[in-house]
């Protein structure tokens, strides 16, 4: 059986994904009040926030600033998910305070992009 549009609209994601190693420097105020600065990179980025590595393990809902190191532009973000990464670093899924899809200097491809040659993308 088919899904219905209906569920498939609301399982669709707000921006596509895309697996890319951004340099950037996670900033913060812990709850010590010491300043906190990382050197790390990004494994996915979207048009509202990314999935960050590091090494410490912050609470969701936590505010952080990504600076980007290629512009030096800083978006505030918020942690949303936190889990076990490799090498006991751990993958920190943030989103935007507010939506910036030109913060990654990149061009995200168009909702209905795919890999596939397009004679192969199926119509709903």
């Amino acid at each position: 059986m088919m899904p219905s549009l209906k569920s498939i609209s609301s399982t669709q994601r707000r921006s596509q994904r895309l697996f890319l190693q951004v340099p950037v420097i996670v900033e913060t105020q812990l709850a010590n009040e010491s300043q906190f600065s990382e050197n790390t990179r990004t494994i996915v980025v979207n048009a509202h926030g990314a999935l960050v590595e590091s090494s410490t393990l912050f609470e969701q809902g936590h505010t952080l600033i990504l600076r980007s190191v290629l512009t030096n532009d800083r978006q505030e973000s918020i942690v949303k998910l936190v889990s076990p990464g490799d090498s006991g670093k751990f993958n920190v899924a943030v989103e935007f305070t507010k939506p910036n899809p030109t913060f990654w200097q990149i061009t995200f491809p168009p909702e209905d992009w795919s890999a596939r040659h397009s004679s192969q993308k199926r119509v709903l």
